[in-house]
C-alpha cells in the first residue's frame, strides 16, 4: 500500500488519449490520461465511465448536449450512452472504470489501446 501523487504521475507521459493505468480496486481500474482536441464518438455497452478533471476543462459532447467538466468537477456517463470528450487545451482527467473498458468502446482504430501502461 502506497499513496499515489497524481501530478508525479502525469508528469511521466505526455501523449495525448493513452490512457495510464495507476491503481486497481474491485475490479476497477483508475486511470490517468491527458486530452486535447476531439475523442472520437463512441460507447461503452457494459461500462459506465466517471472522468475527474485534475487539471483544466473539457466539454463532454453527448448527442443531444455539451456538458463542461471543469477542474475539481467529475462526470459519470453511463453504459450505452454515446459520447465524445472533447478539449480545446490540454486536460488531465482520471477515469474510473471496470478493467476491461476498451478506452475507444465500441469503436475501433487508431485511437484503441488494447494494452494500457502502468505507471
Amino acid at each position: 500500500m502506497e499513496k499515489v501523487n497524481l501530478s508525479d504521475k502525469f508528469a511521466l507521459f505526455k501523449d495525448h488519449w493513452s490512457p495510464k493505468i495507476v491503481g486497481e480496486l474491485n475490479g476497477q481500474q483508475v486511470k490517468l490520461v491527458k486530452f486535447k482536441g476531439p475523442f472520437v464518438w463512441h460507447h461503452h455497452e457494459h461500462e459506465d465511465e466517471l472522468f475527474l478533471v485534475v487539471k483544466g476543462q473539457f466539454i463532454m459532447e453527448l448527442k443531444d448536449k455539451h456538458v463542461q467538466i471543469n477542474e475539481g468537477e467529475f462526470f459519470i456517463v453511463p453504459r450505452g450512452v454515446t459520447h465524445r470528450p472533447n478539449a480545446r487545451e490540454e486536460v488531465w482527467v482520471m477515469l474510473f472504470e471496470p478493467a476491461a473498458t476498451l478506452n475507444t468502446g465500441n469503436e475501433i482504430n487508431d485511437l484503441t489501446k488494447t494494452a494500457l501502461d502502468n505507471i
